[in-house]
């Protein structure tokens, strides 16, 4: 059933609200990233199908990469039954690294609708044809062939790399060796494994997609359920052996203390959004390939991504 809301201003513009509440979408950011164009977008598409009665409020509160947002919701609106917050694949790994004021089970998981898929791309004239190629080289030397991505060392382009090396049965002092360099972007990065820096590179498909297209940089593994609809031929990791997979989601979480009926509701309207053909045109119109967890199965799927994480990050020496 859809609550009934009365309108409200953006607290983003400045002005305050008036009247009853309606629903709300934290973005833990300021305008212009991710986590602000997941909430405007779905915010936006939720009242013009009719799903939402009145716009959505979003309200920015940046801080500690989601941290601060995360606090807010914890200490002071855990039972808010109109409330959303987006996150993404990195703030789960800020949780399992301990920089958030509370583990996963803190909040309720209600739904992903998107994501950028990771990829692990070499050079297209490089030595190492499939992901075997670049793993067994990493094997034999760690330290054989420098990786780049546009996180730093535990981040979750650099973890997506890890989750590789543990696949092909690299131990956690292999992956302390292997040499990872940070860039400010997929695409410096790319650019730089292009001039000869680094032999592989592990970001979004999103940020270095013109690369594949103009056939400068070839994908060696798309972590992803299925091949990419852009690049059907690109094989997954999963194609090779690799049961791994490294989605940049883009979804959202409420309040620990929400009621199941509550809960539920959100669930179906997002369920009933990303089903839509307008949020499916948003979603690839912004780089995101649509992907569907919600309820039941995405709080799963957010523990087990944690877990892993927390692993990951304690072999590596990130948390202890």
């Amino acid at each position: 059933m859809k609550r009934k809301l009365i309108a409200v201003a953006i607290l983003a513009t400045g002005l305050s609200a008036t009247g009853a509440s309606a629903a709300e979408c934290i973005a833990p950011a300021d305008p212009g990233g991710g986590w602000d164009f997941t909430c405007r977008t779905v915010g936006r598409l939720l009242t013009e199908l009719g799903i939402e009665e009145s716009p959505v409020q979003v309200t920015n509160m940046p801080g500690g990469v989601g941290a601060v947002a995360f606090a807010n919701v914890a200490g002071k609106r855990a039972d808010e039954a109109d409330l959303l917050v987006a996150t993404s694949t990195v703030g789960v790994t800020q949780i399992a690294q301990g920089k958030y004021p509370g583990d996963v089970d803190v909040m309720r998981w209600v739904g992903m609708l998107g994501s950028d898929v990771g990829v692990i791309v070499v050079p297209a004239d490089s030595e190492y044809q499939s992901l075997d190629d670049l793993m067994g080289a990493l094997k034999q030397g760690p330290t054989s062939v420098p990786v780049a991505g546009s996180s730093g060392a535990g981040g979750w382009d650099h973890i997506r790399l890890l989750m590789l090396a543990d696949t092909a049965g690299m131990s956690g002092d292999d992956y302390k060796s292997i040499r990872w360099v940070q860039f400010d972007g997929g695409s410096p990065a790319v650019t730089q494994m292009m001039g000869g820096q680094v032999g592989a590179v592990s970001t979004d498909l999103g940020e270095i997609a013109g690369f594949v297209e103009s056939g400068d940089i070839k994908i060696l593994a798309a972590l992803s359920d299925e091949p990419i609809p852009a690049f059907p031929d690109a094989p997954t990791a999963k194609s090779q052996g690799y049961d791994v997979t490294g989605y940049n989601w883009r979804g959202f979480y409420t309040g620990g203390d929400v009621s199941e009926a509550d809960y539920d509701n959100w669930v179906n309207e997002l369920k009933t959004l990303y089903d839509s053909d307008e949020w499916k045109a948003a979603a690839e119109a912004n780089g995101l390939i649509p992907v569907w967890r919600g309820g039941a199965e995405f709080e799963t799927y957010v523990q087990d991504q944690s877990n892993l994480m927390a692993e990951i990050s304690r072999q590596i020496g990130v948390i202890k």
